[in-house]
């Protein structure tokens, strides 16, 4: 069968068509983008259900649920923004993820650096608690979030003795060599923000004489910082 030249189409018809086309266009953009709900993130399955599902492979499993876990927000092309996420929900599944792969550190990063920056300060305490219960499991290996998460409550929540409380335990428990030494002093640093600056002289002075230190390089800086934090006590002193 032969196609009609467009020329011999009515011209009603192709206003018809025309008509058609841009009303279909002119709906499509004012449509609004769908919107998936945060309350659709599901249930974190049982750690049981999950090994099985793994078929012995847990690592590979703990990498492809932190992906769908991650993406999330884009779901049939709409957002939903991490302040929006439940996160009770959010939660057991990094829990889960971290059981599967414990050496991961990819759940703890996002949880440090993602989830606990959203603008609502009951949601990033609840991840900044995650992260700390998280980090008795392996402190040598997860300091750097709980330091990150000492970070966070010290500049954005403004929380001292929370920032305090972290920084203590990486002093504590983190104990590996290749722990840097900045870390392990950031309790000192609050201190001082805290103006507890007996105690910090104190933590100074228990570095030095503990022998553990051997890099000059440190030994100078706590030497010098020593000796910041008693001209400092002086002038504290001479003004009251």
């Amino acid at each position: 069968m032969a196609e009609r030249p467009i020329a011999r189409v009515p011209r009603l018809v192709l206003a018809l068509l025309a008509l058609g086309l841009a009303a279909q266009i002119g709906l499509k953009a004012s449509s609004p983008q769908p919107r998936a709900k945060a309350e659709d993130l599901p249930p974190a399955p049982s750690i049981a259900a999950l090994r099985l599902a793994g078929f012995g492979e847990p690592v590979a499993l703990a990498k492809v649920l932190m992906l769908y876990l991650q993406a999330f927000d884009y779901q049939s092309g709409s957002k939903v923004p991490y302040r929006d996420l439940d996160y009770g929900r959010l939660e057991a599944w990094l829990a889960r993820i971290l059981e599967l792969d414990p050496r991961g550190q990819y759940p703890l990063l996002a949880a440090s650096r993602l989830y606990a920056e959203v603008p609502v300060e009951e949601k990033q305490r609840r991840m900044l608690e995650f992260v700390y219960r998280q980090f008795f499991v392996d402190p040598s290996r997860r300091w750097p979030w709980l330091a990150h998460a000492a970070a966070i409550a010290k500049h954005r929540l403004g929380d001292l003795p929370l920032a305090r409380r972290y920084a203590a335990a990486i002093q504590r428990h983190a104990t590996a060599d290749d722990v840097p030494l900045w870390a392990r002093q950031m309790e000192i640093f609050i201190l001082e923000d805290m103006n507890e600056l007996q105690t910090a002289r104190i933590m100074i002075g228990g570095y030095i004489q503990s022998g553990k230190v051997k890099d000059p390089a440190e030994l100078r800086f706590l030497d010098e910082s020593l000796k910041r934090l008693e001209a400092r006590m002086v002038g504290e002193r001479g003004r009251k």
